[in-house]
């Protein structure tokens, strides 16, 4: 895959890119590394790029910035659930990535749930639980083994396995409360896990994950070194192209654009069971999306300049 425009033209047609990172969201160091990567390929490749570490609050630093368009590499509250998306939009100037209602599903775990499971998509069974919740009957309703799960956070930052524990299931609340008011537990299910990234209309090669710890979570994910990534996943073709199906049907339906990332797993007996999408996916030294992009044969530059071209070619409204 490459740019619909000769970079030539692309380059001349961006004019001054402002690459957001940064925040202040629990997801901070990791937009910083994701728009430092980012900011070192544009500048590269050619293009005006100019670094913003967002506050977090809408201030002189962000608003006084001469900008054509924004990269958004913000990850987390603020810059990933359609806050920046709707600011921008109101100001008029063009972004990476999806629009304001997709960005706000996307990141409530439990709304992207509902509306995948109202297009007929799979994910697993979950029920939102707080310190008031009975634990035998979480148990009961969705099997001995759950994922408790802020509703709105990234990273795996706050999630927590549990193995019909009622202790641990309530350490696990506690835990997931630190980082949101809205906390689910999720049936966990046996099998793979995946992840498929998609740009510009198209699931990449999808990539199989396999860590040592008890799931891929925040140290597996940024700082580990024997986490293992499986780009051929090991699928045999057929697989790999109807789960990469389920995966852009999900995309779509959250009404996601541009480009993003969507995490799964596969059960032998019930096939694809959709996790979550990310519609600001990581662009660090350990992030898939950019392992994925050159399966096909795109450098890093040429995937950041990819997404970029998109702000050429879509308008968003809130």
């Amino acid at each position: 895959m490459s740019a619909r425009l000769p970079i030539d033209a692309l380059r001349g047609a961006l004019g001054r890119v402002g690459v957001l990172m940064g925040g202040d969201s629990a997801e901070r160091e990791v937009s910083l590394r994701s728009g430092r990567a980012v900011v070192a390929a544009l500048t590269e490749t050619g293009v005006d790029a100019v670094p913003i570490d967002w506050s977090g609050r809408i201030d002189e630093g962000l608003m006084q910035v001469e900008v054509d368009r924004y990269f958004i590499a913000l990850h987390g509250r603020g810059g990933e659930d359609g806050q920046m998306q709707a600011l921008l939009s109101l100001l008029g100037k063009p972004y990476t990535g999806s629009g304001v209602a997709a960005c706000a599903l996307a990141m409530d775990k439990i709304k992207s749930k509902l509306v995948w499971r109202g297009a007929g998509l799979p994910t697993p069974d979950f029920r939102v639980v707080s310190k008031d919740c009975e634990p035998r009957a979480v148990f009961a309703e969705l099997g001995d083994t759950v994922f408790v799960k802020p509703a709105c956070e990234g990273s795996s930052l706050g999630v927590s396995k549990v193995v019909r524990s009622s202790e641990a299931l309530m350490a696990a609340i506690e835990r997931a409360l630190h980082y949101d008011a809205v906390v689910l537990a999720e049936r966990a299910v046996i099998g793979g896990e995946f992840t498929a990234s998609i740009l510009n209309g198209r699931a990449l090669p999808l990539i199989k994950l396999e860590t040592s710890r008890e799931f891929y979570d925040f140290e597996a994910k940024y700082a580990a070194d024997d986490t293992r990534y499986l780009c051929p996943c090991g699928l045999d073709p057929a697989t790999e192209r109807a789960a990469a199906e389920v995966c852009m049907r999900a995309f779509d339906a959250i009404g996601a654009s541009g480009w993003g990332r969507v995490d799964f797993m596969l059960c032998p007996q019930r096939g694809v069971q959709l996790i979550e999408l990310n519609t600001v996916p990581g662009l660090t030294d350990h992030s898939l999306v950019p392992m994925a992009a050159t399966k096909i044969g795109l450098s890093f530059s040429e995937l950041v300049m990819a997404i970029l071209e998109q702000t050429l070619l879509d308008g968003k409204s809130l």
